[in-house]
């Protein structure tokens, strides 16, 4: 069995401004930005979404994808039903748990094919990465293969780097060292109670580049694959620097060389990573990492023709939606995948 795992930012996929089971918290926060967010806006945003999802995996789809940024159970359901819709030999379910601790809301999720895994909801876990004021948790749960193999996967949305003091990366440093902290620690405990050798995927948003403390020290996701084989310690290679720069077309149809998964005031960054522990590289797991397969899955549809930009972002209507929203784009940041196979 070979299989494509997934990650994207779906940049504010929030339910209709109107929506019923909104959290009254959120609706209060998130009350300016959500202001003309319709159902037919929101419909919008999930088939521009689902336009690009499908287009993985050669037209097939990923088996598991990795998500963050979405509100909650109802709107990640209507992506899923959506994706079902165009691939019938799909059926995408969901691993999500509100945690009801990030500022605006949000939270990390799977979309999964329960044809191809079945996700083990007694080992379904939202590990809380501490901070004052708040932040996503990190969502753990197991899949299993139809030959029992198991895959353990973590998605992340690590914290921004905004701040009101205009030194937003020095700022906010610390709190994703804490949630490398927070990753290294439950990888480790992973092994504890699965084993050394154990397939584990750790996958998202981490708002640093590969290079930065936090996921080089705190979290160990590591540059070289000798560094975490030789090891007995818990480590990951990062296969973000497998794909530090991608050519592709804009959506005019020109050469585009990409240097990141988002850019912001023209600077690209490579927030948008996959890191993954030593049996998935020796294959002691019973899954090994597809070698040249880990890349950035940038389609011309989404990508900006302009110098400076990278993804083309959908928006919130913040009561202006013509002026935030584009109904022709997808999210601010591309989606990243590998492949796995078992051996």
């Amino acid at each position: 069995m070979s299989a494509l795992v997934a990650f994207w930012n779906l940049e504010n996929l929030f339910a209709p401004e109107g929506y019923p089971g909104r959290e009254p918290w959120i609706a209060k926060s998130m009350q300016k930005d959500l202001k003309g967010w319709s159902e037919t806006l929101f419909k919008r945003k999930i088939a521009q979404l689902a336009s690009i999802i499908v287009r993985m995996k050669d037209g097939a789809g990923p088996d598991v994808l990795g998500v963050c940024e979405v509100e909650n159970r109802y709107a990640l359901q209507a992506l899923a039903d959506h994706l079902n819709q165009l691939l019938p030999a799909r059926n995408y379910q969901l691993v999500h748990v509100d945690s009801a601790r990030d500022q605006r809301g949000v939270d990390t999720a799977f979309l999964f094919d329960a044809n191809q895994f079945t996700a083990k909801m007694d080992e379904l876990f939202s590990h809380w990465v501490m901070r004052q004021t708040g932040t996503r948790d990190i969502t753990q749960i197991t899949f299993v293969a139809p030959s029992g193999k198991q895959l353990v996967m973590l998605a992340n949305h690590w914290p921004s780097r905004s701040s009101s003091t205009g030194d937003g990366a020095e700022y906010s440093s610390g709190f994703r060292a804490t949630a490398g902290e927070t990753l290294a620690y439950w990888h480790g405990r992973i092994r504890e109670i699965k084993g050394d050798n154990t397939a584990v995927i750790a996958l998202g948003d981490f708002n640093d580049e590969p290079f930065d403390r936090s996921v080089t020290i705190h979290a160990q996701g590591l540059r070289d694959k000798g560094d975490v084989t030789r090891t007995r310690s818990a480590k990951f290679y990062n296969l973000s620097w497998e794909y530090l720069t991608v050519m592709t077309q804009d959506r005019k149809g020109n050469q585009r060389l990409l240097n990141g998964t988002l850019y912001f005031g023209s600077d690209a960054s490579l927030f948008d990573q996959i890191l993954i522990s030593t049996g998935l590289l020796t294959g002691k797991s019973g899954w090994r990492m597809v070698d040249g397969s880990a890349r950035i899955e940038a389609y011309p549809p989404m990508v900006s023709h302009r110098v400076g930009e990278g993804p083309i972002r959908f928006g919130l209507p913040a009561g202006d939606v013509a002026g935030n929203v584009n109904l022709d784009g997808y999210s601010d940041h591309f989606p990243v995948s590998v492949r796995i196979e078992e051996v």
